[in-house]
This record gives C-alpha cells, structure tokens and sequence, in this order.
C-alpha cells in the first residue's frame, strides 16, 4: 500500500470512497444488460419535450374535469330554470342558459365525460386490435402473416359512418361502451399496417435472432424484446385514435346519428343549431363547445407533435440544436447565425 511521509511519520494513503480497485490484467467487468423496465422507460422518454408536456398538461385538464364533473358543474345538465331563457353569461350562470333555461356551462362539464370516455376507450379497443394484429403479422411468415395482412386490408375499406348508423338504429339509447366499440373496431387497422412493418424490421435483428436461438417463446420475444421498440408507434397510434374517436363522436352527434340524450359536445352543438343559436348569435350555447373540441384536439396535436419529434432522428436534432441556440440567447429563426467576436486582453508592459 502507499504510504505519504509526514513530519517523519508515516500513514497511509486514503482511497477515495468512489474510486474502484482493479487488479491489473484483471478483466473488465461487462457492461450491465438493459432490464425490461429500463427499456420501458427509455421507450417513455417521447413524453419529456416541451410539446408533449404542454399536450400532457391539457389532456390532462380535461380528465380532471370529466372524472370530477358531478362536483364541478353548479347545477344539473337538465335542470330547467323557467326565468332564465336565453340569458348571456352571468353571476348566475357563467355560459348562459339555453332556450328553455338549462345552464350552458353544466352541460359542458357533463359532456366531457362522454368524450372522453368514448375517445379512450375506442382507442384502448383498437390499439390492442392493433398490437395484435400488427405484431403477430409482422412477426410470422407464410399465409398466416399474408391472412392477418389480408383482414387489414378489409378493414381498411370498411366504411364507418354507414356501420354506425346501422348499430345506431339497433338502439333505443346506445350506451358510449357501444359507440366506443364500434368506433374502435373500424379504426385499428391503419395502426396495424404501420406496426406490421416496423414488426418485419425488426424481426431480423440480433437481439430478436439471438432470443429466438435461445428457444426463448413467441411470446416473450414480443413482449419483451419488441413491443419496448415499438413504444413510440404504439403511442401515437393510440393517441391518433383517441382523435379520431372524440371528432367521430362529435361530428355524428351534432347531424344527429347519436340521440341527443347522450350529453357531449357534440349534442350541445346539435341542440344550439336546432334552436337557431348560430343565426340568432347566441354565441355563449355554441362557442364553449366548439372550442373544448379544439382544445383537446390541439393537446392531443401536440403529443403526436412531441412523439415525432422523438421518433424522428432529424426532427430530434433540429429541436435539441434550437433549444441549445434559445440556452445561448440566439434566435433560432436567423438565417445565418450571428458569431460573437472573441475578447481579447492587451497585455500593458
């Protein structure tokens, strides 16, 4: 061991607490394999920019109002207050009223529910579909991946709206979970095509040809190795369906495919141009539902903008390269990059 010589004395030397003793010639110790979590949550890492925040951050807004809407709305959607007909916003009722005196603003917290509840769980239905079919396909060979292929091709054509309307009418009153299913049974298919050839990518690399010469299970090789790679494609697809889904519902509840007694905004757009709102400029019925679609439909942009941004290599190095010029007090929209001259110090003799 060294030894420093003090003042005649001799102690020994201390090793820092951090440092790591290696016998010399010994091996170096291999690197640490990634675990299913830390792959998990590098796949994740799509959801830390500032786009998919600021998505985040709306979204999730609009759940905290959907989840707590019977504690936040201040009267019933279908109370009637008969001395309060067509009234503007006021201290009373902060939307509004409607013709026959229900409050506007009610009506809006209660119809969140239904959008999103509709919009996630028909995008929760076909994401799964997605995966599914996507994966399994990419993954096999032969008729099997061309049948799976096959069927997403005949899904693609189905046309929606037609569909609908036929379940539509087999209902006195659908619930959402059946407005749900049927939204996403005719939405997963475009999410599968694309998984299907991310899928057949990545079938042929090593850690899956290595998993597979290990007898590792069709299973776990899907789980384990792939669907940690296909993160970002599985979340924007989700998150274009949920899209999808939310501007499905509102646009057939407002040509009114989906009974009125169904609360979202598309009924309330629905109920306000039956009763003249949009030639009678009563903009306080129409305008707040009109712009919650656009609300959420820009947050749910912005987290699709976020992913592709992640996804995307040069995407990703042209945010990276502006968030440092911002850091650097640049403006990122100059042409040409304004260089600093370096100062320099004369020397007095």
């Amino acid at each position: 061991m060294d030894t420093i010589t003090e003042a005649g004395a001799t102690r020994p030397a201390r090793t820092p607490a951090t440092a790591t003793v290696r016998t010399p010639g010994a091996p170096a110790a291999p690197p640490r394999k990634p675990t299913y979590w830390s792959k998990l949550g590098s796949a994740f890492a799509m959801f830390r920019n500032g786009k998919s925040i600021a998505g985040l951050t709306i979204l999730g807004f609009f759940v905290l109002v959907a989840i707590f809407a019977d504690v936040l709305a201040p009267y019933s959607p279908t109370k009637v207050d008969n001395t309060a007909r067509f009234q503007p916003p006021s201290a009373a009722h902060w939307l509004g009223t409607t013709h026959i005196g229900e409050d506007v603003l009610s009506q809006v917290i209660h119809g969140t529910r239904g959008v999103i509840v509709v919009g996630f769980l028909a995008a929760l239905i076909a994401t799964l579909i997605a995966i599914v079919v996507g994966v399994t396909s990419g993954y096999l060979r032969g008729w099997r991946s061309e049948a799976l292929s096959a069927l997403t091709n005949v899904f693609l054509v189905i046309p929606g709206i037609p569909l609908i309307i036929i379940v539509a009418t087999m209902f006195e009153d659908p619930p959402l979970w059946v407005i749900a299913a049927v939204l996403g049974l005719i939405g997963w298919a475009w999410g599968a095509r694309v998984l299907r050839a991310q899928t057949m990518s990545l079938r042929g690399r090593d850690f899956v040809l290595a998993a597979r010469a290990n007898g590792e299970p069709l299973r776990r090789i899907i789980t384990v190795e792939m669907l940690p790679n296909l993160m970002a494609l599985i979340a924007a697809s989700f998150v274009g369906t949920v899209t999808a889904a939310i501007i499905g519902l509102t646009t057939l509840s407002y040509i009114g495919i989906i009974p009125v007694t169904t609360y979202n905004w598309g009924t309330i757009l629905n109920w306000a141009s039956a009763q003249g709102a949009f030639r009678l400029g009563q903009w306080w019925w129409y305008l707040p539902p009109g712009l919650c679609i656009a609300a959420i439909g820009v947050a749910l942009s912005l987290i699709n903008f976020g992913i592709d941004e992640y996804v995307n290599p040069r995407l990703r190095s042209a945010g990276e390269r502006a968030r440092a010029m911002k850091k650097k007090g640049l403006n990122v929209n100059d042409t040409v990059t304004a260089v600093r001259p370096a100062t320099t110090t004369q020397e007095t003799s």
